[in-house]
């Protein structure tokens, strides 16, 4: 598959993990002076209003960041769980790109019914030195904070881009609720809250030749914006000043911390055509533009965007097949096992594939999409093969192509296509991610055919891959390994390592028929929610006799915070709490001519 990303398990693009400052006592005990803030109604709200209130929640929310999507439901159950006992539950926001008519968009869609206030300039943000979004603050009778953090531990943020628990192991807001209601002093007063930060207002009066128009966004364009746009599956689009400005701190943690662009190859081993880290300059630009107060500038300088294609980029398929005749719902939190719909195209004949294009129906919900092919067995072939002692050669089926946000069509080069014989099945693999609403989903592939007669090479998939392993319960650095041999001369064109939520590491190793061992690909730090095909920049030649050994690593501690359950013993398995450890590859025939052409193509592409 041409440059799979399998998505994150939150979406969570641009959040930030939260780390508890060392003033954190500060905000513990102070008196949040009164305030008096408008609702996306246009009623005044003070905290007056609540003055016969035990206790107040204080939540600060945003409408775009994805953990605040995944919680409005929780806060609002929450608040009808503890309102008999006299607490109140509040929202601000203070992000200054979310206008009052979103605030009400995100309490309508969320079923939020508590009051959700704008906090504009972030004048009360400041005086709870609230960092993220979301973020909560417990206020007792006196309006004296005793509890600040994270409302509970399912979703958040560690090494990774983002994890969500099966389930909820400790429910830290409602605790300190209950602990305070008992008369009881918080058992965990402060407890590290993740997400995306505040929006605030910059602390300088925007300045400086770093402006949004001339400079950042050409990055983001060139970066960002293919995912980050309406009807993509990024939280939020960055195709506007407006949409931008208020992200820009967010921006540069996920950046400095290498969550985005998406990239987890070691930078010092092999080159890649498809390489989506950012440079040092581009990098540079960004963090003055923050530190400038991020001026606009002259809207005349804004670079034209690209013109993406709306519908089909292949073009009109040959054909269009669908998941299923009826929509999956999706529900609106937790996790969702991963779904597989099986269906028969009716293929009486065997199809030689050129392009496909896999098509998420609801790209808000779908994480990625992978088709898969399985050729009908030919058990008589199969029983005279065994007879005759030898071994039946035969197409065991394989992907013939998916989505994931970012990626392209699979489309082969001239003279290339993959066969699928007659009387094979699709299976779609659909991963969901909830979004903090009910939705609905009916993904579909397009597929376009090559002449049989123009065909000269058929693409290959090889897989490195151990099915055998057991990890045992909090390993934090199990091994298991795989091996793949060459028994032709081929080019391997791409490598994809894929393993679920507790692998670490991946890396490929060529062991060559002459004794000479090559590190082709390098993962040290695999992240599930953005799984790459890492594509050569130039084929590389595997002759025959030489083996692929592919070492993995697996993470199965109480350290790992996306780990299902550290005290399992894991074993092979489809769903994400499972495991799998596989290193994919893609191959065609030893054919250079054809692939000096499309580096031709790749080097104009780049220039322009």
């Amino acid at each position: 598959m041409k440059r799979l990303i399998v998505w994150s398990v939150l979406t969570t693009l641009l959040l930030g993990a939260a780390t508890v400052p060392a003033q954190a006592n500060s905000r513990l005990g102070r008196k949040i002076d009164a305030f008096e803030l408008r609702d996306h109604r246009g009623k005044n709200w003070t905290l007056e209003d609540f003055s016969d209130k035990k206790l107040i929640v204080v939540a600060f929310l945003g409408t775009e960041c994805p953990l605040a999507k995944l919680y409005a439901p929780r806060l609002q159950d929450l608040s009808e769980e503890f309102a008999p006992q006299g607490v109140a539950f509040v929202g601000v926001n203070a992000n200054r790109q979310d206008s009052l008519t979103e605030v009400g968009a995100y309490a309508r869609v969320h079923g939020v019914t508590f009051p959700m206030l704008k906090d504009g300039g972030n004048v009360v943000a400041d005086q709870f030195k609230a960092v993220r979004t979301p973020e909560v603050f417990i206020l007792d009778g006196d309006r004296n904070v005793r509890y600040w953090g994270r409302i509970d531990d399912q979703y958040g943020l560690g090494d990774s881009s983002g994890y969500a628990r099966p389930k909820v192991n400790r429910r830290d807001l409602a605790v300190a609720l209950e602990e305070l209601l008992a008369g009881k002093e918080v058992s965990q007063p402060v407890i590290e809250a993740t997400g995306c930060f505040i929006g605030r207002v910059p602390s300088v009066d925007p300045h400086g030749d770093v402006t949004y128009t001339n400079q950042v966004a050409r990055i983001l364009k060139d970066r960002c914006i293919e995912c980050h746009r309406d009807g993509e599956i990024a939280p939020f689009p960055l195709t506007s000043y407006d949409d931008v400005v208020g992200w820009g701190e967010t921006m540069l943690e996920v950046i400095d911390e290498g969550r985005m662009p998406p990239w987890f190859a070691d930078a010092e081993r092999g080159h890649f055509r498809n390489d989506a880290r950012m440079d040092d300059e581009e990098k540079a630009i960004l963090r003055q533009w923050v530190a400038n107060g991020s001026p606009e500038g002259d809207p005349a300088d804004l670079p034209e965007l690209p013109q993406y294609v709306e519908g089909w980029r292949i073009g009109q398929p040959d054909e269009i097949i669908y998941m299923r005749d009826e929509p999956f719902t999706v529900k609106a939190e937790g996790t969702v096992e991963y779904q597989y719909f099986s269906v028969d195209p009716g293929w009486t004949e065997g199809k030689w594939i050129k392009t496909t294009e896999a098509v998420p129906d609801n790209r808000a919900v779908v994480h990625h999409i992978i088709v898969f092919f399985q050729p009908p067995r030919d058990r008589k072939a199969e029983r005279k093969a065994r007879a005759e002692g030898r071994k039946l050669e035969r197409d065991e089926g394989g992907s013939i192509g998916g989505y994931a946000p970012g990626s392209s069509p699979d489309v082969q080069v001239d003279g290339v296509a993959q066969y699928v014989p007659a009387g094979s099945t699709l299976t779609f693999q659909l991963h969901y991610t909830p979004n903090g609403s009910v939705q609905k989903d009916r993904s579909y592939v397009g597929i376009i055919y090559a002449d049989p007669s123009e065909v000269k090479r058929k693409k290959r998939g090889a897989v490195a891959i151990n099915q055998s392993f057991s990890i045992p319960a909090g390993a934090d650095h199990h091994k298991v390994e795989a091996d793949y041999r060459f028994e032709r001369d081929l080019l391997l064109v791409d490598m994809m390592p894929h393993m679920h939520l507790r692998g670490k590491a991946m890396r490929f190793d060529a062991h060559y028929p002459d004794g000479r061992k090559e590190l082709l690909l390098d993962v040290p730090k695999y992240d599930f929610n953005w799984q790459l095909t890492y594509e050569l920049a130039q084929p590389k030649l595997m002759p025959k006799g030489t083996v692929i050994h592919c070492t993995a690593h697996f993470d199965n501690s109480e350290n790992n915070l996306a780990n299902p359950d550290p005290t399992e013993t894991v074993h092979w398995g489809d769903q994400t709490w499972e495991e799998m450890m596989i290193g994919f590859m893609g191959t065609v025939a030893v054919e250079q001519d054809v692939f000096v052409n499309q580096e031709s193509d790749s080097d104009s592409d780049a220039g322009e």
